[in-house]
């Protein structure tokens, strides 16, 4: 009697099992893989587990901008092998705006010797300077008494309101009235080379006194 019920319970048992698994088999899609009935190996799994990680990484760092992506590799630096956020910051002392390159290279005149070995900062020069208008120029009168005097070409701004022009040339000077043309020969120094040009004023009768205060 007992053999009988244990060959009955294990006809059972299987017959469970086979049912199960034709179940399965009705469930599974065609394009579905079958179960794997096989534990990973544990190198498997941890190769697995990595790539998972470098992809999520990937991802973070696409996201981010090139600032905030510099941040995070000096944060992980400080992280991993120590020191100081002092120790990456860049010294600013020596730094220069567009406007420092241009008065460093800048000419009253270019000539052809001065366009010779041309670097980016005499480029940016040169393009500054073609912008200018050279037909009259603005005067700096404030030293006429040692008759020293500076001058320079006029910018847009100054030839659409006429100062230089209608207005008189001194830069310290609206005068419009009694205005007098007047040509110039301008001797200036230039990186150690003397140099002159001609140039041309306008000029109002008091600012024109300044002008010739010493050829009286």
């Amino acid at each position: 009697f007992l053999l009988e019920e244990a060959l009955l319970w294990i006809m059972d048992s299987n017959f469970s099992q086979k049912r199960q698994e034709g179940k399965d088999e009705l469930l599974q899609k065609p394009f579905q893989k079958g179960k794997h009935t096989k534990v990973a190996h544990k190198n498997v799994a941890a190769h697995e587990w990595d790539r998972e990680e470098a992809r999520n990484r990937r991802q973070h760092l696409i996201s981010m901008n090139a600032f905030e992506r510099h941040k995070k590799f000096v944060s992980d630096y400080i992280l991993y092998y120590g020191g100081k956020f002092e120790d990456f910051r860049r010294s600013m002392s020596k730094d220069k705006t567009d406007l420092d390159v241009v008065r460093e290279n800048h000419r009253f005149l270019w000539r052809e010797e001065d366009e010779e070995d041309m670097t980016w900062e005499k480029e940016l020069a040169k393009k500054y300077y073609d912008k200018l208008f050279k037909e009259y120029c603005i005067a700096d009168l404030s030293r006429y008494k040692e008759n020293k005097f500076g001058f320079r070409w006029r910018i847009e701004n100054e030839v659409i309101s006429g100062k230089g022009q209608f207005h008189c040339g001194n830069k310290r000077c609206e005068n419009k009235e009694g205005l007098k043309s007047w040509e110039v020969n301008f001797a200036y120094v230039e990186r150690g080379e003397k140099r002159n040009a001609l140039v041309k004023l306008r000029l109002c009768p008091e600012c024109s006194f300044k002008l010739n205060y010493h050829h009286k």
